[in-house]
């Protein structure tokens, strides 16, 4: 009995081809928009977490002042010194790297050619505290860092624009003023999750920095870089312990710095994202719900244009079940054919706009399963009614219809 409503179904629906095309649009809009949606929100979130994996999960970054969030509320205080790194190095336990940085732009010169810049100063455990390795060349020698020697390793956009076609190493650059040998190549490391370039930066030894560029010792950052074993907040509090001591701070006076864990920076930016794509899937998901009243719309046109059949069915004998499943069975026909022309093209459009987004395509089986059922459920839900109206009619009231 079934399968003779599929086959009767399959035949009404090919009578008005058009007019059912027409009808599970909205399935299929539905149902595609929702599976894009999730699937680039996906990758999305999939690559700011690994972007901002990059910067070190088990990393906290240091900075003067307190950030309490919002406009015009950070509070400024004396940066850090040099001595402070060293007593953090020495008094705070289960750490990889401890890395003082400072920076400014600069132009740096080769040449007829020059480019703006990002100047860092900083030691060899920046590129610990970072993960970062040389592409070519060397860190700096101990010598280098205590001298406070012209020497820098260069990011990959800073090489392409000043040694397009040479060999960087040991080649003379400019930054400003201060000439500058270089000794490594950064490896690249493209884009941040804020679109900033991060390979367009020059490394400088830290006193090298103060001496010859900043013109002071001031230390605007410290980068501290945990044990992958070791509890990033029991570091935490170890570094501000050692900080307010160093800073003279007394128990009831606020610290005058803040301690940022990266974790929860990127807990923070996962959640968002997933938060909005899961907006935009539901806002996808109301196609679904016009495509149900489109299929509503059309099956009570249907049991109007096929009344006189119904009754002529009635009065030989069909069951009004027999004529609810027919219906029925033509409402789910529509919903499952919109169902699969949706899930096709959600896939094709996430497969699109993941390689023009360039963001890791990550399939989830369980958003197009349950995509492909709610739309099988749509069927049900919203042509059960014009079902339940043709099983319904008098057969004498029907046989009289014009």
């Amino acid at each position: 009995m079934l399968w003779e409503a599929v086959k009767l179904a399959i035949q009404s629906l090919r009578r008005s081809a058009l007019r059912s095309f027409l009808t599970v649009l909205g399935v299929v809009i539905g149902v595609g928009s929702v599976i894009a949606m999730v699937t680039v929100g996906r990758g999305t979130t999939a690559r700011v977490s690994e972007q901002m994996r990059s910067l070190g999960v088990n990393l906290l970054v240091v900075r003067p002042g307190q950030d309490r969030r919002g406009p015009g509320s950070r509070t400024e205080a004396r940066a850090f010194e040099e001595a402070d790194v060293e007593h953090l190095r020495a008094q705070v336990r289960g750490v990889k790297a401890i890395a003082p940085y400072a920076s400014q732009s600069a132009t740096a010169v080769r040449g007829n050619e020059n480019w703006s810049t990002q100047v860092g100063g900083t030691d060899n455990a920046y590129l610990v505290t970072q993960d970062w390795s040389l592409s070519a060349g060397r860190v700096f020698t101990p010598e280098e860092l205590r001298a406070g020697r012209g020497v820098c390793l260069i990011g990959e956009t800073l090489r392409a624009r000043l040694f397009p076609h040479q060999d960087p190493l040991n080649q003379l650059i400019r930054l400003g003023k201060v000439p500058c040998q270089v000794v490594g190549v950064l490896a690249p490391k493209g884009q941040s999750s804020f679109g900033q370039d991060r390979d367009d930066v020059v490394l400088i030894p830290i006193r090298a920095f103060q001496r010859r560029l900043a013109g002071n010792k001031d230390i605007r950052t410290i980068y501290v870089s945990t044990l992958d074993d070791v509890a990033t907040a029991r570091v935490q509090h170890e570094v501000e312990s050692v900080l307010r001591e160093r800073r003279r701070l007394r128990p009831s006076q606020e610290s005058d710095f803040h301690v940022r864990d990266l974790k929860e920076l990127v807990q923070a930016m996962t959640g968002t994202t997933s938060v909005l794509t899961g907006l935009l899937a539901a806002v996808a998901a109301v196609s679904l719900l016009v495509g149900g009243i489109g299929i509503m719309n059309i099956m009570l046109v249907s049991v109007t244009e096929r009344t006189r059949e119904i009754g002529t069915r009635l009065a030989i004998g069909a069951l009004e079940s027999q004529v609810l499943v027919q219906f029925l069975v033509e409402a789910i026909v529509l919903s499952l054919l919109g169902g699969l022309l949706g899930v096709t093209l959600g896939l094709a459009l996430a497969l699109l706009a993941t390689y023009a987004l360039d963001v890791p395509f990550v399939l989830d089986l369980q958003i197009v399963i349950l995509a492909f059922v709610f739309s099988a459920a749509v069927g049900v839900v919203f042509g059960y009614f014009p079902a339940r109206r043709a099983a319904r009619l008098d057969p004498i009231v029907a046989l009289r219809h014009e």
